[in-house]
């Protein structure tokens, strides 16, 4: 009998399963590599109501089917935790309840034990990887993965935020996009959805809502020149105002640039492989792309026009704010005259969203953050070899992107 006891007081201890249950019968099934524990509670024991918290309720009836639990491997076996659980008759609330367990979530099929270890895995990494370590299939990661993740985000301060960057993320082939929105003074990502149509404002002001944030609130929005962002933004934040960020205003006359440079190679075919000549920063230029450059600026092309045109833009941003208007305006007028159509087209579309350009001066806002981001973003994903769902992909985006201490959530 002693030898009895003391092999469940071996597994008592170390599940540390709290009174008034205990550890009262194992099986080892070798052949299927599993070791079953059996958990009991004590004759007599008295529960708390899970519906109202009052102590000392009596147990009402038992289920007759066990519940069971992954846990965590013992020696080389995996490891099933069962029990037959109770419910109780609250005499407070008048509720009959199952009762709450302290080994595992309520619903849970593994035990708290074996979901911080494969979440301590999860998030080194991918989930498909983890699945394999342990046996079991991503989908049931995932919903554990995405349950931990939610519980963080829902505790994420959003009441102070007043300045947002937003862009879009491509995640799966097929015009597969989800939208994202910086808190720009804590670098937090505080909302993630899918699409990026005017309607992604719709379903952040309903986030804002949910968290009590009046759309007042919102000062600042930074973002490309995407039609649907501008109307989304006007419509449900209409005390906000918009700064573009600069990166996409250089990224469209850089596009102008190339479309001069790809026109004209077909009579210049000293053009040929110098596209990245032209795109990049000098200071980015690689020795030989730097020497064909050189070359390329001292004959009379179309495309070193508006390369010029492209640095001399450049340079807008380095102004002081009084200047940046009269200089934009005198880039402008420039662009207009050169008789180059896409270096003429980029130059109207940047003058009907001018306000917002020069909006920079005041607000200082880019979305360099979210490009960072981005990039962190899809590094994840590439490494997972994509995302099943764009639920996954947003979990995987806010554990990643803030960091989220998803072992330590209770």
């Amino acid at each position: 009998m002693k030898n009895f006891e003391e092999e469940y007081n071996v597994f008592q201890d170390a599940l540390e399963i709290p009174k008034p249950w205990y550890v009262f019968h194992n099986e080892l099934a070798k052949e299927e590599n599993t070791l079953h524990i059996y958990i009991e509670y004590q004759s007599g024991a008295e529960f708390s109501c899970p519906n109202c918290g009052k102590t000392g309720c009596k147990v009402h009836d038992i289920q007759d089917q066990d519940r069971t639990w992954r846990h965590l491997n013992f020696w080389q076996y995996k490891t099933i935790l069962h029990a037959r659980m109770p419910r109780v008759k609250c005499e407070s609330c008048g509720k009959i309840r199952t009762v709450v367990i302290d080994w595992a979530r309520p619903g849970a099929g593994f035990s708290l034990l074996f979901e911080h270890h494969v979440l301590s895995l999860m998030v080194e990494m991918p989930v498909a990887a983890v699945a394999r370590e342990v046996g079991e299939h991503d989908m049931r990661l995932w919903r554990v993965f995405k349950y931990y993740v939610n519980k963080a985000m829902e505790n994420i301060d959003v009441s102070n935020v007043t300045r947002i960057a937003m862009d879009e993320t491509s995640r799966a082939k097929g015009h597969k996009y989800v939208t994202f929105f910086i808190d720009m003074d804590t670098k937090r990502l505080i909302f993630a959805t899918t699409g990026k149509g005017a309607d992604v404002l719709q379903v952040f002001s309903q986030f804002l809502d949910s968290k009590g944030v009046l759309h007042s609130q919102i000062k600042e929005f930074c973002c490309d020149m995407s039609p649907a962002f501008i109307s989304g933004i006007e419509e449900k934040f209409p005390n906000a105002t918009i700064t573009f960020d600069k990166f996409h205003v250089m990224k469209m006359v850089n596009e102008a640039l190339d479309q001069v440079r790809k026109q004209e190679q077909a009579t210049q075919p000293e053009l040929k492989n110098s596209r990245y000549a032209w795109l990049k920063n000098p200071e980015n230029l690689t020795e030989k792309q730097g020497s064909k450059l050189a070359k390329l600026k001292d004959l009379d092309l179309a495309t070193g026009r508006a390369y010029r045109m492209k640095l001399s833009l450049q340079k807008m941003w380095t102004k002081h704010p009084i200047l940046s208007e009269l200089y934009f305006d005198e880039w402008h007028s420039w662009a207009i005259r050169s008789r180059l159509e896409p270096m003429i087209k980029v130059a109207k579309t940047l003058k009907q969203h001018k306000g917002g350009i020069l909006r920079w001066f005041v607000t200082k806002m880019t979305n360099g953050l979210l490009e960072g981001i981005n990039s962190l973003v899809q590094a994840t994903k590439r490494k997972a070899r994509g995302y099943r769902t764009a639920d996954n992909f947003i979990a995987m985006a806010y554990a990643t992107v803030n960091k989220l201490d998803l072992i330590g959530i209770s």
